[in-house]
């Protein structure tokens, strides 16, 4: 018998771990080559690991909420096939001597840069908690000795932000107001919620971890960004009407259903080209100016939660190749079928309000992105036409694009014209056009 080792396979280059939510095989049961052994969740997406041999699992060296790095081996299968991978470790066994000099270096080296082993502690911590207190570089000692908040005494987002911010304050000096002499303690993410009253009808619900997450980056998006919204109408009557003419034969020739979600996206790609300062990130004091036009496209799930699936170098491709990443990626996120790479690099985002019936939104920003744009619903609604013979009332297709920008880096003309330049690109589309 060998000894196969199932590792957290790479999900894309800009995820490092996953948080195991399930183990779907126990140890003892049987696993086919390509059978999922384990559920596992990033910061924005769930999926499984499946198994590249048949055999039988023996170990597992995780447990449900523990953080796992891109490459760890989770979890030990017995098979009949030959492990070559133990092969190739024997050839690089560590030497057993080392000196004490190096002993010390190697112990120095993992209580700096060693991940914190949550398994040793007998508290249970959420993943959003978990990957807190590693970016804050809060220690399991600390983590331990927070007084929760949550049920049964659980530490929460509220109370390890809390604490960091206090740990924090030790070492700040106070600013007074203009208008008030009393010192600045106050902190609206570290304010306790005030106890809700609860009668015998009401339903208590707990929040699921794709909502909490959402939660969290709503709240820390608002708190980073220094959010303004404009407000542009636009006239979409031509691109209504070339849809509708259209639309039978596109899909009879490309097998994909045509939208208008691949038009207007076109629309904004270009005119990230033409306002590259709109494709851009804030890393503290630094611009960092994004080279590729990666769009994000806000999609519902069925469980009402919101996902954001990307169109990488949406600015390269045609209307056809738009309409198959759309139509692709919102499929998969119906469907649950999205990787973690799906939801990474995204540099700006695009979310439909006008799906639901509303006319316009102030939609939250994506971080680290400076701008995201809503996109109303279309009406047909009264509105004055000029023409060389004079004006006149018809009834046109119109809606509103609702964009929301970052003032720290994005100002009023830079946000302005570049939902204007969208409208201009949609009012002028090509109704002579092939696809």
């Amino acid at each position: 018998m060998a000894r196969f080792e199932l590792k957290l396979p790479k999900m894309g280059e800009s995820v490092a771990e996953a948080t195991i939510t399930n183990w779907l095989k126990q140890v003892g049961d049987k696993i086919e080559i390509d059978e999922a052994v384990l559920e596992i969740a990033t910061d924005k997406v769930d999926s499984e690991v499946p198994s590249e041999v048949s055999g039988v699992l023996v170990e597992q060296l995780f447990s449900v909420d523990d953080l796992v790095q891109v490459g760890q081996t989770i979890a030990i299968i017995e098979t009949d096939v030959v492990s070559v991978s133990k092969i190739v470790k024997q050839e690089f066994v560590v030497p057993v001597e080392v000196t004490a000099t190096e002993k010390t270096i190697e112990a120095v080296k993992e209580t700096v840069s060693a991940p914190i082993n949550f398994s040793s502690s007998e508290k249970f911590f959420s993943p959003l908690v978990k990957n807190i207190a590693k970016a804050e570089g809060v220690s399991l000692s600390e983590l331990e000795n927070i007084s929760g908040s949550g049920k049964e005494g659980r530490v929460t987002k509220e109370d390890i932000l809390g604490y960091v911010e206090s740990r924090k304050s030790k070492v700040e000096i106070p600013i007074n107001v203009e208008y008030d002499s009393t010192p600045v303690t106050h902190n609206p993410l570290t304010k306790k919620q005030q106890p809700v009253s609860v009668n015998g009808g009401d339903e208590i619900i707990e929040m699921d971890r794709m909502r909490k997450l959402i939660s969290g980056y709503m709240m820390a998006s608002l708190q980073t960004s220094a959010h303004v919204q404009s407000f542009i109408e636009v006239d979409v009557t031509n691109i209504v009407k070339w849809r509708e003419k259209v639309k039978t034969a596109f899909e009879k020739r490309e097998g994909e259903k045509l939208t208008y979600t691949p038009i207007f996206m076109q629309a904004v790609a270009k005119a990230l080209k033409d306002f590259p300062m709109m494709n851009i990130a804030v890393d503290g004091d630094f611009i960092v100016k994004k080279k590729n036009i990666n769009l994000g496209m806000a999609a519902s799930l069925p469980n009402g939660n919101l996902i954001v699936p990307v169109i990488k170098n949406a600015d390269q491709l045609n209307l056809v190749g738009m309409a198959k990443a759309v139509n692709d990626l919102g499929n998969r996120a119906k469907t649950g079928k999205l990787k973690p790479d799906d939801t990474q690099g995204g540099t700006y985002t695009v979310t439909n309000v006008g799906t639901f019936g509303s006319v316009f939104g102030t939609p939250i920003i994506n971080q680290p992105e400076v701008g995201i744009l809503a996109l109303g619903a279309i009406r047909k609604v009264p509105a004055v036409i000029e023409t060389p013979e004079g004006d006149f009332i018809g009834i046109r297709q119109k809606m509103f694009l609702s964009h929301s920008y970052d003032h720290r880096v994005v100002d009023g003309a830079l946000g302005g014209n570049f939902v204007k330049r969208v409208a201009e690109y949609l009012e002028v589309f090509d109704v002579d056009s092939d696809f």
